[in-house]
């Protein structure tokens, strides 16, 4: 078990990484040829050029000493920026993540104070686990926690009233912040310019017609259920094949660059390779002949896909991008039932054109529900199994059991430095170590699901992320640390002692976690701002690969955030420190150095990095909001079990009206604010303005056509959705949205061979509404 001195050598070990992390990257930005690795998004809007100097060296190295003396002036730099110009700058779901950090600050800083101030004392001034030596495992950190307090003491109601004062001023920062960002999201979208995605649904699931192809089908179906709205359509092509050729002669193009550069600096020797895994074994080629050979296969490939998509129905999917003349007609279509079977004609909001995940609208709408079940089933047993590593994880925190199982590194291990180092640095390393790979396999089940959307795959990885953290390194660390850590006892021990055991072993499980807090939370965060990998990759594509401006920007590589990794990272700090905040207060300190970093340095990588794929006005709010609410029943739980072994019995029943006046607050929330995150909703928006978003749309749509009476909305939106392998190629006129048709005629031209024409519908398009007026024309 870590004891303050093991801890404070892994804060030592810690704080020397991040500082050094931190320096080296203040270094390392002031050199003029990493200029594009640290400021990428300048130069991707073209407000910063390649700095200029005199001279071979100063291109290379910044010899002005300085501005060594400014190294660390990227701070304040970072906290200068206004958050109105930072949503100008970067958009709004950039500075709501931000505010994530700040309430972050805005709940623990005061709950820090009062906890130090309060149950500290409270707990130091006890000798139970001093008096308990020899029954149970304990360090001097535990003399801090609760567990310190006498079996049946009054003092409990020190941790109850603190319990009650922390739940109401997290409430009070939730319901501020709920308010703050669903204003700063109306005004967002209100302020917003014109974009594809306010005019144009997905349409899913469109019915099979023997008359009609489905392009033709969506065409009659929109005129004669929105006649007055309907604009025009892009129907879905499965181009997954045709993405992947391109994708590869891409590659291959980057290849044949490689050693054409390769051969132009040394023209006395032409390049070679082997052609089987990775060079090492197969058949030795002249690797520029080689590359542009395939690049022709490729290329020929290539056509004969995008001439076999044209050709075969067969990757036409029944789906479709259907956009309107104005935002009011969108909205209404997105959220009505199209036709009286609820399973045809699904409509949605479609995505912005750069957030869809082309690949999973191949997917047929069918398959969805199984999809959602398999990976159901597959993140169970993911979560489950990986209960092994992190009991793993947990046994290197008992130097007993690791002598146990490798007795012959008892001398070894027995070295005070050593055995610091295992119990207060190694587990938490350990921990990281096992969850690299999870955010990869987290997005991949969630690609799996079929979500057409980068954000809701995202989002939906976010929750798989947090759910797993929450199980596994939380509950897991806790109920694998207590119950092997204290098996010994627990064997010797009455069984009316054992419940008391388990209730004193759970707040000793805060070393671990701020083990791991210093590992991810400090070190790691200073690792982000250095972009170590960005920052190799970058100089390795520029010296191997770059020859025009255009490959320098693809080598830049800005990045994003990734909500989907470290959104629920956040989270589980949320966790941590709502659950101890009254358990182990020495924890707290530990959160606020997190928040505190990670808010500087990810306000750094905002302004002057990431490059956002995609903008959702903040809609990840509610999730947010919903984890934080969740973390705080968790700890309200939590501290009701442990005062049950605390035989606090008159005092532990004032904690039950807890959890439920933070459901009813959670409830009241989400009733009044969060129809803002969903997007165009028919409900009113909280605040003064009480008007609905379609009344917003209706006012936008009015004022676009008094500023703009000129607008050819149809050929902006023409090829707004076209899929992007088909706006890089030079047949992209192929592939021809309904740009050039007119509908000003009464009827709605229809290929159906039937006795009843437009405006009824058929009755293979899934809409025989008997409201709809006959009208019945005998066609020549």
């Amino acid at each position: 078990m870590a004891t303050l001195g093991d801890i404070g050598l892994s804060a030592a070990i810690n704080i020397l990484s991040a500082l050094a992390f931190l320096v080296l990257f203040a270094v390392l930005r002031l050199q003029p040829f990493n200029d594009r690795v640290y400021f990428p998004k300048w130069y991707l809007r073209g407000l910063r050029s390649s700095p200029t100097r005199a001279g071979i060296v100063q291109k290379f190295v910044n010899l002005d000493w300085k501005s060594y003396l400014r190294f660390l002036g990227w701070m304040p730099d970072a906290l200068r920026m206004p958050e109105a110009e930072l949503i100008d700058h970067a958009g709004l779901d950039s500075a709501v993540y931000l505010r994530i950090y700040l309430i972050g600050l805005k709940i623990f800083v005061p709950i820090t104070f009062l906890a130090f101030a309060i149950l500290v004392p409270v707990n130091w001034t006890n000798n139970t686990l001093e008096n308990s030596k020899g029954k149970l495992e304990s360090s001097s950190i535990d003399k801090l926690s609760i567990s310190n307090i006498p079996q049946g003491s009054h003092r409990f109601w020190a941790p109850i009233v603190m319990a009650y004062t922390f739940t109401f001023w997290t409430c009070y920062v939730l319901l501020k912040e709920y308010d703050i960002i669903a204003s700063m999201r109306w005004h967002f979208l209100a302020s917003e310019k014109r974009r594809p995605d306010q005019f144009s649904v997905l349409v899913r699931n469109v019915p099979p017609d023997p008359d009609e192809s489905v392009s033709e089908l969506v065409e009659h179906f929109f005129l004669v259920i929105h006649p007055d709205h309907y604009l025009t359509h892009q129907v879905v092509y499965n181009a997954n094949k045709l993405a992947k050729l391109v994708k590869e002669k891409k590659q291959t193009q980057n290849w044949l660059d490689y050693y054409q550069l390769k051969y132009e600096r040394n023209p006395s020797k032409r390049p070679t390779h082997k052609t089987g895994f990775l060079g090492l074994w197969g058949k030795r080629v002249d690797s520029i002949e080689y590359y542009t050979s395939e690049i022709e296969r490729l290329t020929k490939e290539e056509v004969e896909e995008r001439e076999n998509i044209k050709k075969s129905t067969k990757n036409i999917m029944p789906a479709a991008f259907v956009s309107f003349r104005t935002r009011w007609a969108a909205a209404v279509c997105a959220q009505t039932q199209q036709t009286r079977n609820p399973t045809l004609w699904l409509t949605e909001w479609a995505p912005e054109p750069r957030d869809v995940y082309w690949e999973n609208l191949a997917i047929p709408f069918v398959s969805l529900t199984i999809r959602r079940l398999i990976i159901a089933v597959a993140f169970f047993f993911l979560t489950f199994f990986f209960m092994i590593p992190i009991a793993f994880v947990q046994s290197l925190a008992n130097i007993e059991g690791i002598e146990k199982a490798v007795p012959f590194l008892r001398p070894l291990i027995e070295i005070k430095f050593i055995k610091s180092f295992i119990q207060g640095v190694l587990p938490g390393i350990a921990l990281k170590i096992f969850l690299i790979l999870l955010p990869t396999i987290l997005m991949l089940m969630s690609k799996f699901e079929g979500l057409v959307a980068i954000s809701a795959l995202e989002r939906r990885s976010a929750a798989k992320y947090y759910l797993f953290l929450l199980v596994n390194v939380f509950l897991g660390s806790i109920i694998t640390g207590t119950a092997f850590q204290q098996l010994d006892k627990f064997i010797h021990q009455s069984a009316n002692q054992i419940p008391i055991t388990i209730g004193q072993s759970i707040p000793m499980k805060a070393t671990f976690f701020i083990t791991y807090i210093m590992v991810d939370g400090w070190a790691g965060i200073a690792g982000e701002i250095l972009r170590l990998k960005p920052l190799i990759m970058y100089h390795l594509k520029n010296f191997f690969l770059v020859k025009t401006e255009k490959d320098r920007e693809e080598a830049m590589d800005p990045g994003s955030i990734g909500f989907d990794t470290s959104e629920p990272q956040i989270q589980f700090y949320f966790l941590l420190g709502l659950v101890y905040a009254v358990v182990t207060p020495f924890l707290l300190p530990f959160i606020l150095v997190f928040f505190g970093l990670a808010y500087v340095v990810y306000r750094h990588q905002i302004i002057n990095v990431y490059n956002q794929e995609y903008e959702s006005g903040g809609a990840f709010w509610p999730d947010v909001h919903g984890r934080i609410i969740t973390a705080l029943v968790i700890s309200q739980v939590l501290l009701m079990g442990l005062l049950t072994t605390k035989e606090a019995a008159q005092s532990t029943p004032f904690l039950i009206a807890l959890p439920v006046l933070t459901i009813w607050f959670h409830r009241y929330c989400k009733n009044r604010y969060e129809p803002a995150f969903v997007k165009y909703p028919l409900e009113n928006l909280p605040g003064d303005n009480c008007s609905s978003v379609l009344q917003e749309a209706m006012m936008k749509d009015t004022l676009e056509r008094v500023r703009e009476p000129n607008l050819d909305l149809k050929k902006y939106l023409a090829d707004a959705y076209i899929h992007p392998v088909f706006k890089d190629s030079e047949d992209e006129d192929s592939f021809p949205t309904q740009y050039e048709k007119n509908y000003d005629d009464v009827l709605v031209p229809t290929k159906r061979q039937s006795r009843r024409n437009t405006p009824v519908p058929s009755k293979y398009n899934g809409s025989s509404s008997p409201s709809l007026q006959e009208v019945v024309e005998e066609q020549p």
